[in-house]
């Protein structure tokens, strides 16, 4: 006897779904070359993929950064064209609201100085480089 078309399962689709980071694009890469089943047929169902696919979303995620309000250029203007020795805790604060919010993250204060200037600074300098351009 054969199904009726609202007695299928539907196929889960993965070329509908927006890719949030590299792991829902690998995944969509295995499905399509059918080494997805091949995994699962040798591994099981729990072959670890989902796992894999979301330390890889979370590692690199697809996010495009927000542009800075002109206020925060203005602040980022004045911080970058003045030479400063050390940053208060204010600056930090200021600056890790504008990072967060440009690059959709949730980072936190730190006591780190090479950590802040690392990771908040070198990326808000390269924003604010392209400003100038």
């Amino acid at each position: 006897m054969q199904k009726k078309k609202s007695e299928k399962k539907a196929k889960k689709s993965t070329k509908s779904i927006k890719a949030k980071g590299l792991g829902d694009t690998v995944e969509q890469v295995l499905e399509v070359t059918g080494i997805s089943k091949i995994a699962k047929w040798v591994l099981g169902e729990d072959c670890g993929c989902e796992d894999r696919k979301n330390k890889l979303n979370k590692l690199f995620p697809y996010h495009k950064s927000e542009c800075l309000t002109e206020d925060e250029y203005q602040y980022l203007d004045e911080y970058f064209t003045e030479a400063k020795s050390s940053v208060t805790i204010q600056t930090q604060k200021k600056m890790l609201k504008i990072y967060n919010r440009v690059f959709h993250q949730k980072l936190q204060l730190t006591s780190c100085a090479s950590c802040f200037k690392n990771t908040l600074q070198h990326k808000l300098k390269r924003i604010y480089k392209e400003y100038n351009k």
